[in-house]
């Protein structure tokens, strides 16, 4: 579980770091899109984020048909990359076990490890980060309320620990 996404990627340090699949997973407003941002630039590693790409392609956020085909598109052609080698994160949110099982096996039929990053915070912390996200307005960026949120929180399945042990340790930082 990460609370402060910002205080992990302060402590990594590129060491040669093997290509894997990194799924990031957590509620809105949790710090996937930061935490996402300094992986993609410290490993390196392609990220594929739905909501960076419907915004500029000019897709309602919550257009979930739109959302579904963007997000299984990605998935394929985050399994190209892996197959050239590259590291992928998925910014999706992984909000149930099943999502999250999928993208796990289709990476291991390659041989490749899988990262879950699982970030939580708060409900309170949640919104009081959505409400100044939502005041910057900025591209790319859903506006959620707590009244959004809320009923989202509801439908989220959390990662237990014994799905958590299931994934392969960041390796970012070690030598392989």
């Amino acid at each position: 579980m990460i609370d402060d996404p910002e205080a992990l990627w302060r402590n990594l340090v590129d060491a040669g770091h093997e290509p894997s699949l990194i799924l990031l997973c957590g509620l809105p407003g949790s710090g996937k899109t930061t935490l996402a941002k300094h992986l993609a630039d410290a490993i390196p590693a392609v990220r594929l984020s739905p909501d960076e790409w419907l915004a500029d392609l000019g897709i309602d956020l919550f257009d979930v048909q739109a959302r579904d085909r963007l997000e299984r598109r990605f998935s394929q052609h985050a399994q190209d990359l892996l197959k050239l080698g590259q590291s992928v994160i998925l910014e999706f949110g992984f909000w149930s076990r099943s999502e999250r099982d999928d993208q796990r096996l289709r990476a291991r039929t390659l041989g490749v490890p899988v990262e879950l990053h699982y970030l939580t915070a708060p409900l309170d912390e949640l919104c009081r980060r959505l409400d100044a996200r939502n005041e910057k307005g900025e591209r790319g960026t859903a506006q959620i309320t707590r009244e959004m949120l809320e009923p989202y929180a509801d439908l989220f399945e959390a990662p237990t620990g014994a799905e958590l042990a299931l994934f392969d340790e960041p390796t970012l930082g070690r030598r392989g």
